[in-house]
């Protein structure tokens, strides 16, 4: 899971539970509005991370077109346990709300999971591969209509706030807590000319953020030996009226100098990194088969900072990984402070069939528990003293459905009501609650 950022609600520092979030939601750090079923049409429930929120509007956009009218489409996560019982969870309900309706079962949890393919009320498992393209929706007798390529790439959630973009797929590390590269295949890179196009779709569509994703994204190499860094300055360089780009997550590792350049250069790209870095600890990451050590983590974000003193850094951690100790907890605990991180999301360690982690010495469900609670409360102080920084200051804040937004260090903010979403909108901020940020009047 190098890279590759973990479902928005089963993440480190969420909820340990995955939340499934419709398609067309807005869906951003965290952020969930659901929208209800209607009967009949195509409806997409969809758990796990921005790269399946990606796929999941592309699916219902293509099966909408091919004439589908009585379906619903599991988009589902593997990356625990608790996601995959979620989408058992949700299939059932399917079954149970939409009688009749053929349910389309689809995601990584339905490419390693047999009892989930196995369920009588799934009418179809659709691979991974190839999931969004018109062919895998195509009814017999039924012409698509002529569609522009974009029209099956980005979507802007939110009333055009944002759209995420798909610029890798797959993974080539084995890290030995995940089984991702089992549901997604090795690690392969879109074309630069592919995402700039649809980037500039997206800000013709009204968007003012793009957030590139995928699940390996620092891993991305186009034919020519185009990189992550050197994409980022092309993208900017052809989209001009791009107000901001921002990344899902990264490895920090694999980070290249031309990235670190673009942090350093680049006004519209925004100050905030979220960062795979699973532990603090260097012999479970060892364990871990992890490719950085602390220092090289810690040196990262010294040298992050430095470029651009007013970054923001998130990070996951793994909470109780088999054979971690105290001290080894301790180290992670001691990290966020290292490194500086203001938003810290947390994973109870899950066990995933199959992968070299179930087979190390567990640590016990109480221990592990307590332990991420420990971190979580870490966290919790770390962003309340990060957004204490933000109070009494100007901030300029893309506005999102609900009255809420975010700043370029992807804070959170409380914005007064009439904001239209999409809009960006300078602020004062005045105080904060803990969570988000309260913009004066």
């Amino acid at each position: 899971m190098a890279g590759r950022r973990p479902p928005d609600d089963d993440r480190p520092g969420g909820t340990g539970a995955p939340r499934p979030a419709r398609s067309g939601d807005r869906r951003h750090g965290g952020v969930v509005t659901g929208r209800a079923a209607q009967a009949g049409g195509v409806e997409v429930v969809t758990f796990g991370c921005r790269l399946n929120i990606v796929e999941s509007e592309a699916m219902r956009a293509v099966a909408t077109a091919a004439g589908h009218t009585d379906l619903v489409v599991v988009n589902s996560c593997a990356v625990t346990s608790e996601a995959v019982r979620q989408a058992r969870q949700a299939v059932r309900r399917a079954a149970r709300d939409r009688p009749g309706a053929a349910i389309v079962l689809t995601g990584c949890a339905a490419e390693i999971d047999a009892g989930l393919r196995a369920l009588p009320e799934v009418t179809r498992v659709l691979p991974n591969a190839g999931k969004a393209e018109p062919a895998a929706w195509a009814r017999p007798g039924h012409a698509f209509p002529a569609l522009p390529p974009a029209s099956f790439g980005p979507r802007a959630a939110g009333g055009h706030t944002r759209g995420f973009v798909e610029i890798q797929n797959g993974c080539d590390h084995r890290c030995t807590f995940c089984v991702i590269p089992f549901g997604r295949g090795a690690s392969r890179s879109r074309s630069p000319e592919r995402v700039v196009a649809e980037i500039r779709a997206l800000v013709e569509g009204g968007a003012a953020e793009a957030v590139l994703t995928g699940v390996d994204v620092t891993s991305y190499a186009a034919p020519g030996g185009l990189r992550l860094g050197a994409l980022l300055k092309r993208i900017l360089r052809e989209v001009p009226d791009l107000p901001r780009l921002r990344l899902s997550s990264i490895d920090c590792i694999e980070a290249d100098r031309d990235l670190l350049d673009v942090l350093a250069d680049e006004p519209r790209f925004m100050p905030h990194l979220h960062l795979s870095l699973q532990h603090g600890a260097d012999l479970v990451l060892k364990r871990m088969k992890r490719r950085h050590s602390r220092a090289d983590a810690v040196a990262f974000c010294a040298e992050a900072r430095r470029l651009r003193p007013e970054i923001a850094f998130g990070a996951d951690l793994i909470a109780g990984f088999p054979t971690e100790t105290e001290g080894h907890a301790a180290e992670s605990l001691a990290l966020v402070a290292d490194c500086g991180i203001a938003h810290l999301h947390v994973f109870p360690y899950s066990a995933r069939p199959g992968t070299p982690a179930a087979r190390m010495p567990a640590v016990p469900g109480d221990v592990v528990k307590a332990r991420a609670a420990a971190l979580r409360a870490a966290g919790e102080a770390a962003l309340a003293r990060h957004l204490d920084r933000h109070v009494g200051t100007r901030a300029v804040v893309l506005a999102e459905r609900g009255g809420r937004g975010r700043t370029e260090d992807f804070s959170a903010v409380r914005l007064s009501a009439g904001v239209e979403p999409g809009s960006l909108v300078a602020v004062r901020i005045a105080g904060h609650d803990g969570r988000e940020l309260r913009a004066d009047g």
